[in-house]
């Protein structure tokens, strides 16, 4: 299976300065990859740093047997953990640790996941109406579908798909439904397809695509996960140590920009020449604004399309 991360050197050239601070003041460095998936970032993290350890977060279990296999070869400096990101500080606490040095966030669906069609991510491949990226628990898109009153499937399209036609396609959705033919993700691509007019069909790529997103993000509840997962990694890591963060949608990007602004700023009443005492901030932004992928990653991996990539550095306690 050929995996191409995305923005690997940048990532890596961004947690750099982190890991071999650590290195040279204790002698070893831990990272957490939070979105571990087929562990190209991390693989590549440890064979640069000898002295590196990287705790591997991923709540697919699929995606978890192929990433141990991948990192067998690094020994017990590769910890791989089945949970989920908003989870870093109860599982630091599990392994012991009190702080690490970096944090990377690779967010989103990955390519693994769009590339099986039996998982239902793909509104171009006829699966099951799953989307759950640990298939172990929690409700499927089907379940939600055949579940979820019209003004909850409404409000989903609307706040997570930027759907303007959602009441229309909530409708078909109920009708199809109710006849016991609403079975696979190629039904439910049909519906939306057949749900907007066509001159709104022309552009903007596949119309299914916003309702298959907003139905992932609910799947998932990828977007309450991050809202918790950000400030547990800024307390998670030490002073020095940087969050790295990749985003795929607007709506990740978002919350990532608030937070990232949120911990960035300083206490200090604007106008004043110093910060006050206990006033100033205690992170900065290692990228002011946000990074795209070059055109010649886009051009190898187009998956790096629409990533914006941010940075935050640690600066006191």
């Amino acid at each position: 299976m050929q995996h191409i991360p995305v923005a690997l050197d940048r990532c890596i050239a961004l947690l750099a300065p982190s890991i071999e601070r650590a290195i040279s003041e204790k002698g070893s460095a831990v990272v957490i990859d939070a979105t571990l998936g087929l562990a190209g970032h991390t693989s590549e993290l440890l064979a640069r740093y000898e002295e590196l350890t990287v705790i591997g977060f991923d709540r697919d279990l699929a995606a978890i047997a192929i990433a141990q296999e991948r990192l067998a070869k690094f020994g017990d400096r590769a910890v791989v953990v089945h949970a989920i990101y908003d989870q870093i500080s109860t599982v630091l606490e599990d392994l012991g640790y009190d702080y690490v040095d970096g944090i990377l966030f690779d967010l989103g669906v990955s390519s693994m996941q769009l590339d099986e069609a039996d998982r239902g991510f793909a509104y171009s491949q006829d699966a099951p109406l799953d989307m759950r990226m640990d298939q172990s628990q929690g409700l499927s898109a089907f379940e939600i579908l055949m579940t979820y009153d019209r003004n909850a499937l409404v409000r989903i399209l609307r706040a997570y798909g930027d759907e303007k036609f959602a009441p229309r396609i909530v409708d078909r959705i109920i009708e199809a439904r109710s006849a016991g033919t609403l079975n696979s993700t190629k039904v439910l691509a049909d519906i939306v397809k057949e749900s907007i007019p066509a001159p709104a069909r022309r552009t903007g790529g596949n119309p299914a695509k916003r309702t298959f997103q907003a139905l992932r993000i609910e799947v998932n509840k990828e977007l309450e996960v991050l809202s918790r997962a950000i400030p547990a990694a800024l307390e998670a890591i030490t002073i020095s140590g940087r969050v790295v963060v990749m985003s795929y949608q607007s709506l990740e990007d978002k919350i990532v920009k608030a937070e990232f602004a949120r911990v960035c700023k300083s206490g200090t009443p604007l106008g004043l020449p110093i910060d006050l005492p206990n006033s100033a901030a205690k992170y900065r932004l290692v990228i002011t604004g946000s990074e795209a992928a070059s055109d010649s990653e886009i051009e190898s991996n187009p998956r790096a399309q629409s990533m914006r990539l941010r940075a935050v550095e640690r600066l006191a306690a």
